[in-house]
């Protein structure tokens, strides 16, 4: 593929709800660009963006996939992304390098909830942006009734470019607004003029009126002439349009169907009119030398600097890093800096992405997407440049994974082969991470959902031939106590030579601080016990509180004081006493009033004004204390409350059900609570029954 210059380059995202038509509409592209000789469909496994052996398994997008379409003179690298809130972390890391969207809607489902979060992104990356309606084939599908609804939505600036005509139930052609003329498609794929349907001038009316509404705001001169009731030339209508769609004030609509690639032309078209070159973009980084700002602005002239956005690991091609030149123009060979690794690089082969297969190319000029492999210690987030001019960029916001399962292989002699396959996932899927949990002796894994985890056991079996088992977490609970005991121990043994004495009286009761598993504290008088046996008392309390007497689970919020006891000057050691500790605790506990304490979450959740109901009736099932209700734009509200950890299980698969995916929640660790009576008698009863 030739270079491109960068006022040449169009990087758009495809955004959407899962199902809308997005990796169709991709391949539509692909093929009348030339980039394929056939156009593959979703149902048949064979397009371009859903590569992977789990996308053509389950006909949906897993990944972000890059494809750079030729259109006349430009070079659109169009980043087809998945539409389900499972995989966002892929979305998030499209967007942070798209200069534009296309929001994807089919004409037949309409308006869905995975729109409505396209266009927030939008909104918050302030990406330009045109809906297409896809489905137009179908005869259910309702384009006048997507209109109306986006316009409820986000009023005037939605404009409908086009309206389609329908002969016998059949998706024939369209009317230009901006024209006013009908085109009908023929047998060739081509276009033939036709007269504008009566049953259009209506709609074509009323949809003109808001361009040039639209027109007329761009200038006070426009402005004049729109009340003034001059008209506006063609020219003048798509040179509006574009200062218009760049600055956010006008979204296109236009319609076509994917399948009969009907409309692409002009969607390629218009994006190549409408959508801003990555120079007509900004885009700023730090010098970590002095700390000031270094506006790359997509500059070709400016010192060659790029962001990595994206890894890709392969188990058997190895590693490749998505990025995009963010100045200048990176070339093969060159040799980069990595600022916040402090190592520099021969960047080797520069290469371009075409679904899975990569091309090389000798340079790329900034605003373009590319990738480079094999650059030692390259991930996601890293910002390259050169050693005389070091440039560092903010790395993009990914979600935050809260849905966890406790994991384990399948053979238990795949357990470092499973850990160093989820390392090399968790690089491509920065949604994905893993930790231990020592108190339940469990491995935990992080993902966005279950469905999210489910399929990475997925990948896991396709890509590195091993099992991952998933089960329910154990929650972390703990052990304290609410009274006060008074406890003796002597622990002595005698077995022929040097026998075993220590002996101890102590005292425990709360500390005040649920924080710290115990405080120790010696009262000893008259050296009954002598002070080189303190550190072996100290020791055995700290084995004890690993493992609670009520239930096994580590003990905290104890004091412990040594007040007396006694020695024997042959057979007392370290060790007795050590042990005499230990079962001193562990009787004192049982003494003390030892109760069970459940980790409290504090949990917040916002959700639409009409869903709000149900999630607080189920918070309340799920004994959660509602703390706060406050509204937030666009008709949402944040439900703030406090929720057991033991009650956050598949809350999110809940949540999603309960508002059929118009929702999301994020939690963190609060503090510590005694558990109510019935859930530490299942506690201890679940505990007692592992041990038995």
């Amino acid at each position: 593929m030739r270079v491109f210059t960068s006022d040449k380059i169009r990087n758009v995202v495809l955004l959407g709800h899962g199902g809308s038509g997005k990796t169709s509409l991709a391949e539509s592209m692909a093929y009348l660009s030339g980039l394929k000789d056939k156009a593959g469909s979703v149902e048949a496994g064979n397009t371009i963006s859903d590569y992977d052996g789990v996308e053509k398994k389950h006909k949906f997008s897993v990944h972000l996939s890059l494809l750079p379409l030729i259109w006349g003179e430009t070079k659109i690298n169009l980043l087809d992304t998945p539409g389900y809130p499972d995989f966002v972390g892929e979305v998030e890391e499209a967007v942070s390098v798209a200069d534009a969207a296309v929001i994807v809607v089919s004409g037949k489902n309409g308006i869905e909830v995975g729109t409505r979060k396209a266009w927030n992104l939008c909104e918050k990356y302030h990406l330009p942006r045109i809906i297409f309606v896809t489905d137009m084939d179908i005869d259910e599908a309702s384009y006048r009734q997507v209109i109306e609804d986006l316009q409820a939505l986000y009023g005037k600036k939605i404009a409908p470019f086009h309206l389609p005509i329908r002969e016998n139930g059949q998706f024939v052609g369209y009317v230009n607004i901006i024209q006013q003329k009908a085109k009908r498609w023929n047998a060739t794929g081509g276009i033939d003029k036709m007269d504008v349907p009566d049953y259009s001038y209506e709609n074509l009316d009323q949809f003109r009126e808001v361009l040039l509404e639209a027109v007329a705001e761009t200038s006070e001169t426009y402005m004049d002439r729109y009340f003034n009731g001059d008209t506006f030339s063609e020219d003048e209508i798509r040179q509006a349009m574009r200062v218009s769609v760049i600055d956010g004030s006008v979204v296109p609509v236009m319609m076509g169907s994917n399948l009969s690639h009907r409309g692409m032309y002009t969607l390629m078209a218009d994006i190549v009119k409408y959508f801003p070159s990555p120079d007509r973009r900004s885009c700023v980084g730090i010098d970590p030398k002095t700390n000031e700002a270094f506006e790359a602005d997509y500059d070709f002239s400016k010192p060659k600097s790029a962001y990595v956005f994206k890894t890709l690991v392969d188990p058997f091609v190895g590693q490749y890093s998505m990025i995009k030149v963010n100045s200048g123009v990176l070339k093969t060979d060159d040799l980069l800096y990595n600022a916040g690794r402090d190592r520099e690089d021969k960047i080797g082969k520069i290469y371009l992405l075409t679904g899975s297969k990569a091309q090389e190319v000798s340079e790329l000029h900034a605003g373009d997407i590319g990738a480079l492999s094999r650059v030692a210690d390259l991930s996601t987030g890293d910002s390259l440049s050169t050693r005389a001019h070091p440039v560092t960029y903010l790395r993009p916001v990914i979600s935050k994974p809260y849905c966890y399962l406790a994991y384990q292989a399948e053979k238990s002699g795949d357990d470092d082969k499973l850990q160093q396959a989820l390392q090399k996932i968790a690089r491509e899927d920065l949604t994905l991470r893993t930790q231990g949990d020592p108190a339940n002796h469990q491995s935990l894994i992080y993902g966005i959902s279950r469905a999210h985890l489910e399929l990475i056991a997925e990948i896991l079996a396709d890509k590195y031939k091993l099992t991952m088992l998933l089960d329910k977490p154990l929650v972390a609970y703990r052990e304290t106590i609410l009274g006060k005991s008074d406890v003796e121990y002597k622990h002595k043994k005698q077995t022929g030579g040097h026998g075993q004495y220590g002996h101890v009286k102590m005292t425990f009761e709360p500390s005040g601080d649920l924080s710290v598993p115990f405080v120790f504290e010696e009262k000893v008088v008259g050296g009954s016990v002598p002070k080189n046996y303190f550190p072996a008392v100290e020791k055995g309390l700290a084995e004890r509180v690993l493992e609670g007497p009520l239930a096994g689970y580590p003990i905290y919020g104890v004091k412990a004081t040594l007040y007396d006891g006694s020695y024997h000057p042959v057979d007392s050691s370290e060790a007795a006493f050590k042990t005499a500790a230990s079962m001193a605790m562990k009787e004192g506990i049982l003494q003390a009033k030892p109760i069970l304490l459940e980790p409290i979450a504090s949990l917040e959740v916002t959700v639409a004004d009409e869903r709000i109901g149900d999630v607080m009736g189920d918070l309340n099932k799920r004994r959660g204390r509602v703390m706060s209700l406050d509204p937030v734009e666009g008709g949402y509200q944040v439900v703030r409350a406090e929720v057991p950890y033991s009650a956050l299980y598949e809350y999110g698969t809940n949540l999603r059900s309960l508002t059929s995916g118009d929702a999301s929640y994020c939690y963190e660790f609060l503090r510590y609570d005694p558990c109510p009576a019935d859930v530490q008698e299942a506690q201890i009863s679940i505990r007692s029954a592992q041990n038995a």
